[in-house]
C-alpha cells in the first residue's frame, strides 16, 4: 500500500507531535511514524515521570521537616508503590491528551519502524518512508512532499558499565524501580544525575555522585555549580569530582556493586546497592535510512541550517538528533520553525541564548544566556550582580532561603548576557529572565520593573539593581 502526504514525521515525541499539530493547523496532510508511544522520551521516560517522582520526593522531605513550620507529624513513611502509581497516572493522563490532539488534528499515526528510502519508483527524490508494522508482517510506503526527522535520543553508556537492569541502570530502568535502593552510585554529575541524586536522597538512599569534570553541572555558571555542590553535600550526598570510574575493577556480589574510582590523590573504593549511569544522551540516527540520502552527520548528529533543513532541502531534522540543547521545549520550537518554513510562513531563527534551561533538583537551578565564564571568553567586559535569597522575605516564609540570583551584564551596553538562579522555584522564575533576554533588555530595565512584595521574584530585581551597586536590601 502507498499513501501520499504533505508531511511525514519520523518520531512522535514532543518535537514530533508538536510539529504535527502545527502542520495540521497550516492545512498540511500529516502523518507520524512512531515505533513506541506518542510523547516519546519526555512523556514516558524523561521530563514528566522524573518530575512526578521529584515532586513526591519534595513532599516527603517537607512532611518530615514539617516541625519547622510548627506542624507535628508522626509515623511519616514512604509508600513507594503509591509514588510509582501516581507517576503512571500522570503519564497516562497526558498520553491520552496527546492522542486526543492527534484525532482533533486528523493526523494519521503509523505504529511501526520507519526508514527513509533513496530515489525510487515512488519518488525521484530521497524521502519515501517504508514503515514496518506488526513486527514486520505488514509494510506500507508513505510518500511525503516533506519529511521531519524527530527520532530523539537514548541514554549513553560507558564501556564496562553496560546496563544490566539489576546492578547497573540508566535513567530508563531507574524509573521502573520497585523500591528505593539503600544506596546508589551515580556516574555523571550533569543535569540528569543531579536530579536523580536529589530525588533518591530525599527518598532515603545514600547517594554518591562520581563526576569526571572538576565540578558538577559543568555547563552551568561556576557559582551555581559550587552552590549546588555545597547544598547537596549539606544534605548528605557524597560528591566526587575530577573522578574516573575504573571499568576493570567492577565487582557485583552479595547485593553490592563495587568499583574503584581514580582520583588525583589515588584510588578509592566505592560501593552501593545500585549504580545509575548518567553520562548524557546519544542521538537515534541508526537504522532510519540516512545512508540512502545526502544528509550530513557529524559527531553523531544530523546537520541542519537555521530553518532546520538538512542537506536534502525537503528533509528537516529537529530535537535531540541535531545535538545542541537536548530539551523538550527546544525540540518543540525547532519543529514549529521547520513547519513554518514548509508552510511558507515567516520564521524567526532560534537564538539558543534565549532558551531557558532548568534543573528540577532540590535546590532547583535555572539559567538563560551566557555564564560569566562564557561571556569573558567571548570578549565581553562584564559586570555582575549576585543577590541571595536569604535577604528575600518570601524565601524565609517559604522555608527555603539558600541560593541566589546572579545576573551577568555587558559593562559597555548594560545588556543582559545571562541570568542564573539557584534556589526556590528557580525553574518558574527563569521565564522572566528569558523574556528579558528575548527583548534585549538592559539590567537597569529589569531592576526598575516593580516586582510585587513579598515574592521570590524580588531577588531578580535586586540582582539587576546590584549590577550597578543599587540593590536596596543588600
Amino acid at each position: 500500500m502507498v499513501k501520499e502526504y504533505d508531511l511525514v514525521i519520523l518520531g512522535g515525541g514532543t518535537g514530533g507531535y508538536v510539529s504535527a499539530i502545527r502542520a495540521a493547523q497550516a492545512g498540511l496532510t500529516t502523518a507520524i511514524v512512531e515505533k513506541e508511544k506518542l510523547g516519546g522520551t519526555c512523556l514516558h521516560k524523561g521530563c514528566i515521570p522524573t518530575k512526578a517522582l521529584l515532586r513526591s520526593a519534595e513532599v516527603f522531605r517537607t512532611v518530615k521537616e514539617a516541625a519547622v513550620f510548627g506542624i507535628e507529624t508522626e509515623n511519616t513513611s514512604l509508600q513507594f508503590t503509591h509514588v510509582q502509581k501516581r507517576k503512571e497516572k500522570i503519564v497516562q493522563t497526558l498520553y491520552n491528551g496527546v492522542q486526543s490532539l492527534m484525532k482533533k488534528g486528523k493526523i494519521d499515526i503509523y505504529s511501526g519502524v520507519g526508514r527513509l528510502l533513496g530515489p525510487s519508483i515512488f519518488s525521484p527524490m530521497a524521502g519515501t518512508i517504508s514503515v514496518e508494522m506488526n513486527d514486520g508482517t505488514d509494510n506500507i510506503m508513505l510518500v511525503p512532499k516533506q519529511v521531519i526527522i524527530a527520532t530523539g535520543s537514548r541514554p549513553k553508556t560507558l564501556p564496562g558499565f553496560e546496563v544490566d537492569e539489576e546492578w547497573i541502570l540508566s535513567s530508563n530502568e531507574a524509573l521502573q524501580l520497585k523500591k528505593v535502593p539503600s544506596s546508589v552510585i551515580i556516574v555523571g554529575g550533569g543535569v540528569i544525575g543531579i536530579e536523580w541524586a536529589s530525588m533518591l536522597a530525599d527518598f532515603g538512599a545514600n547517594v554518591t555522585i562520581i563526576e569526571y569534570a572538576d565540578r558538577v553541572i559543568p555547563t552551568e555558571d561556576e557559582d551555581v555549580s559550587a552552590e549546588m555542590a555545597r547544598l547537596l553535600t549539606k544534605r548528605g550526598i557524597r560528591i566526587m569530582t575530577g573522578a574516573k570510574v575504573c571499568s576493570d575493577t567492577v565487582e557485583k556480589q552479595q547485593g553490592v556493586i563495587r568499583v574503584e574510582v581514580e582520583m588525583k590523590n589515588g584510588l578509592q573504593l566505592v560501593e552501593a546497592e545500585k549504580m545509575l549511569v548518567s553520562v548524557g544522551r546519544a542521538a537515534n540516527i541508526e537504522h532510519i535510512g540516512l545512508e540512502n540520502t545526502e544528509i550530513i552527520v557529524e559527531n553523531g548528529c544530523i546537520q541542519v541550517n537555521d530553518r532546520m533543513q538538512t542537506n536534502e532541502s525537503h528533509i528537516y531534522a529537529i530535537g535531540d538528533v541535531i545535538g545542541g540543547l537536548q530539551l523538550a521545549h527546544v525540540a518543540s520550537y525547532e519543529g514549529i520553525t521547520a513547519v513554518e518554513h514548509i508552510a511558507g510562513g515567516d520564521i524567526h531563527p532560534i537564538d539558543y541564548t534565549t532558551v531557558p534551561k532548568c534543573i528540577y533538583s532540590s535546590p532547583e537551578a535555572a539559567s538563560v544566556g551566557l555564564t560569566e565564564q562564557e561571556a569573558r571568553k567571548k570578549g565581553f567586559q562584564v559586570k555582575t550582580g549576585k543577590f541571595p535569597f536569604q535577604a528575600i522575605g518570601k524565601a524565609l516564609v517559604f522555608g527555603e532561603n539558600d541560593g541566589f540570583v546572579k545576573i551577568v551584564a555587558d559593562e559597555k551596553t548594560n545588556d543582559l548576557l545571562g541570568v542564573h538562579i539557584i534556589g526556590p522555584n528557580a525553574t518558574e522564575l527563569i521565564s522572566e529572565a528569558a523574556l528579558a533576554r528575548v527583548l534585549d533588555a538592559a539590567a537597569w530595565e529589569v531592576g526598575t520593573m516593580i516586582h510585587p512584595h513579598p515574592t521570590l521574584s524580588e531577588a531578580i530585581g535586586e540582582a539587576a539593581l546590584l549590577v550597578d551597586g543599587k540593590a536596596i536590601h543588600m
